[in-house]
């Protein structure tokens, strides 16, 4: 595995790596953020869809601890916003906020995958 990939995809590898100790843990935890992205976008989506800000809340609290420890930067604070906008139940920051939200985890997504395979 290439770590280039993540740091020229402004992933903050060494952050991660400082918070969780070494490379090995840094990619064990990372493989298993991407093995779960697909079903937690999914339940992101469905949350959202129907208004339940209660456990959209949830999840984009999981999304924002994950992105944080791994170094995604960017969505880890997107994901914060939208954590505390649900919290409040501004379903309008919400629904005007989303897409940025999705386009971001979707490029993360994009550069772990690339990672895991090169």
């Amino acid at each position: 595995m290439d770590i280039n990939v993540l740091k020229n995809n402004d992933i903050n590898v060494s952050s991660g790596i400082e918070i969780l100790g070494d490379i090995d843990t840094y990619n064990d935890i990372l493989k298993e953020f991407a093995d779960n992205f697909p079903e937690r976008l999914s339940k992101i989506e469905e949350y959202k869809s129907t208004s339940d800000m209660e456990n959209y809340a949830i999840e984009v609290h999981a999304m924002k601890g994950d992105s944080k420890y791994l170094g995604f930067t960017k969505l880890a604070d997107l994901a914060l916003n939208h954590q505390l906008k649900s919290q409040d139940g501004d379903i309008d920051y919400i629904n005007n906020n989303y897409s940025e939200l999705i386009t971001e985890a979707n490029r993360v997504y994009k550069v772990i995958n690339e990672y895991l395979n090169s």
